[in-house]
């Protein structure tokens, strides 16, 4: 976020939301993790379920101080590509590579959507939108994503003439659609998690954050923030009636409650921090101020170590094996210290990055 004076709660609620990703993306074991620190089955939400929804909100912010006083020329656009074109080129990258040879997977087996796809996407196309069109046509074009996705998912039949359905494959748009554009580029056989239908209403979310970053931009009274935190809350939960909260599906449900917990969770961190001056956080403000390079970083040595041996055992297994199933805990209690202990590696890398002054734009 490029800002003269920056708004300290967005820093601290994107570096804490890298730190959740890093958290929940590296147990010691995948067989011994609370169920708080997993995704939901399918329908639902977990605290896990609200990340990605969180850095996509924060990523609209962005897209609003970044760019609400850019000229809408050639070099602004230019801009704008080249930086989705990075993430999704480093997306591909964390998709393809091997840390042997053969370095990377061939076309044939490769996935080709991921979380940092996702992201390139979502800011190309919300950035487009927010250089063209007003905060009124802004909020209809989200509304009407969101009611059409209900609309297709719900009640149009699909191409076989089967009832459509909100559960899984087979009778499902978006498995339906994801199956047939990406084949075999999919993490599962049967759907994404990152498809290629869901990431339609995963603009929404980053609308939102826009949204919302309209409203801190000379917030006189937080209020307001938790008043629009309430509405989000509850229309999300409502609609929760019709079309269930999925983060699989990025349901219409879930972006509104997602960008709700995403706007009650930020007021209260600018309440105390933006408005109140006190100081906490802080170390989350380094990570939040260099995200994709530690989320990219961490991905990256997450697959090395998960694919490296050393003897019988991975890099991963190893380190979970000998340094940390060694102590007295269970086995959920040493699943969670493994990933608590790699969380506070890469916060000390984001203070470190921050006190040399090392701040990498993507």
């Amino acid at each position: 976020m490029i800002e003269k004076k920056r708004i300290e709660s967005v820093d601290i609620l994107r570096g804490f939301t890298i730190a959740a990703m890093i958290l929940v993306n590296n147990p010691g074991s995948w067989g011994s993790v609370y169920a708080p620190l997993l995704h939901a089955d399918w329908h639902g939400l977990t605290p896990t379920d609200l990340i990605f929804p969180f850095f996509l909100f924060i990523v609209g912010i962005s897209i609003y101080f970044s760019y609400k006083n850019k000229p809408h020329n050639r070099a602004t656009y230019k801009k704008i590509l080249i930086r989705s074109l990075k993430l999704i080129g480093l997306g591909l990258f964390l998709n393809a590579f091997l840390p042997y040879v053969p370095f990377f997977k061939v076309f044939e087996a490769l996935r080709i959507p991921g979380v940092l796809q996702r992201i390139g996407i979502v800011f190309l196309i919300s950035s487009i939108l927010f250089l063209n069109v007003n905060f009124k046509m802004l909020f209809s074009i989200g509304v009407l994503i969101l009611l059409s996705y209900w609309m297709l998912l719900g009640f149009v039949s699909l191409p076989n003439g089967s009832i459509p359905t909100f559960d899984r494959a087979p009778n499902n748009w978006a498995m339906f659609v994801d199956s047939h554009v990406l084949g075999e580029h999919m993490w599962k056989k049967d759907y994404d998690p990152e498809g290629f239908l869901s990431t339609l209403p995963a603009i929404v979310t980053c609308i939102s954050g826009i949204l919302i970053g309209r409203l801190l931009y000379g917030l006189k009274n937080v209020r307001l923030l938790f008043g629009v935190s309430i509405l989000l809350l509850g229309s999300g939960y409502v609609f929760n009636i019709w079309f269930p909260i999925n983060k699989a599906l990025w349901s219409s449900s879930f972006v509104l409650v997602t960008s709700g917990w995403a706007t009650l969770i930020l007021a209260v961190i600018y309440y105390f921090t933006d408005v109140k001056k006190i100081r906490f956080g802080a170390i989350f403000k380094y990570v939040g101020m260099n995200a994709i390079t530690i989320f990219f970083i961490s991905s990256f040595i997450a697959k090395t170590f998960g694919l490296v041996k050393i003897g019988e055992f991975s890099i991963h297994s190893w380190l979970y094996k000998n340094v940390v199933m060694q102590s007295f805990l269970t086995d959920k209690m040493a699943s969670l210290l493994y990933a608590l202990l790699v969380v506070t590696f890469y916060l000390a890398l984001g203070y470190v990055m921050y006190r040399k002054k090392i701040f990498i734009k993507v």
